[in-house]
């Protein structure tokens, strides 16, 4: 193999797996790491061309003027939450992530960056992405091994990604593994969702084994309250209940939260959540990163009385009273100690 097709290999492998290499010195160590997650409820532009299926066109923005309104109150809100890292759900594609990020720096002066890698979700497609402040090194997608496909035992997650961000040097570097996923939805694919779920446990877990910091965090769409997870649920098999080790538990930060406050869909469901390894609960030797606290902030998204029939009649709403997304954003905080 000649030279320039090994490194025309290498410079493919990096794009298809959208990671880059590790810099020379990491970004400056923060105070503190607030992590969000927010489902932003069809996130599409007024462009139809590029959407294939009929509910995609459907659920697009109608017109620029619409689009806008949605691009001004999600910038809006990201803006509130000053967020560090915050996982989105129900994007459109990369463009419409790239003009958030436009958005936040011409109108608010807020600089993020994003990671974005094209899903598997042609049904509805919707993706996910990540928008960050700093520290982030390298972002990935997973599949599944042969031996996974044959097992049965594992159902393929078309929206998700990772990224790994490393702040500090040193004794004081501090890294965090975040990913973040959208699962399938309705009550009755619970089942399916708990292969998901193991899928997504099986991915973190030699990283939970050692002892490393993870958060999972995203729209897991499990009907299933911290009160009725149990191993065999979806977001207990994902928590690593079902194993009988304990080294790759995670803990549902969302426990946390007053039981009133739980809800993170105006449907009064806890659809979304973010989920952390024992790394980021425990104080550890050297700087670290420590769970604090966690709030849902529906006060963000709801303009005036939650909408009813929310779905069909989105874009039939007047803007002043049309609640930004269905979702509430849910927001957690880790000091560095």
């Amino acid at each position: 193999m000649n030279n320039m097709f090994t490194q025309a290999a290498v410079i493919c492998c990096l794009i298809l797996t959208g990671t880059s290499a590790s810099p020379a010195r990491a970004d400056e160590l923060p105070d503190k790491i607030l992590v969000a997650t927010w489902n932003v409820e069809w996130f599409f532009d007024d462009d139809k061309s590029d959407n294939k299926g009929d509910l995609a066109k459907q659920q697009s923005a109608p017109s620029r003027s619409e689009y806008d309104w949605k691009e001004n109150q999600i910038a809006r809100v990201i803006y509130e939450l000053q967020p560090d890292i915050i996982a989105l759900q129900e994007i459109e594609n990369r463009e419409i992530i790239f003009q958030l990020t436009n958005h936040l720096k011409d109108q608010y002066k807020s600089e993020y960056r994003y990671a974005y890698i094209d899903g598997f979700d042609f049904g509805t497609e919707q993706d996910v992405a990540i928008l960050y402040k700093s520290g982030l090194v390298e972002f990935s997608r997973f599949e599944q091994t042969q031996e996974m496909f044959d097992s049965d035992q594992y159902y393929n997650i078309g929206k998700h990604l990772f990224g790994r961000f490393v702040w500090g040097k040193g004794r004081d570097q501090v890294e965090l593994v975040v990913g973040t996923v959208h699962f399938r939805a309705s009550p009755d694919q619970e089942a399916l969702r708990i292969r998901q779920g193991r899928l997504l446990h099986e991915w973190v877990r030699p990283r939970l084994e050692k002892g490393e910091n993870v958060i999972l965090l995203g729209d897991f769409n499990t009907e299933h309250t911290p009160e009725t997870t149990g191993p065999k649920t979806d977001l207990g098999v994902l928590l690593g209940l079902e194993t009988p080790e304990k080294n790759d538990d995670m803990t549902d930060l969302n426990q946390a939260l007053p039981p009133n406050l739980r809800n993170t869909h105006m449907a009064g469901k806890q659809f979304d959540h973010i989920l952390a390894s024992t790394a980021t609960i425990e104080d550890g030797k050297g700087k670290d990163m420590v769970f604090s606290r966690i709030i849902t902030r529906p006060d963000l998204v709801i303009l005036g009385q939650p909408d009813s029939d929310h779905r069909d009649n989105y874009y039939r709403i007047p803007q002043n009273e049309r609640d930004v997304s269905d979702h509430y954003p849910l927001i957690a905080e880790f000091l560095i100690k």
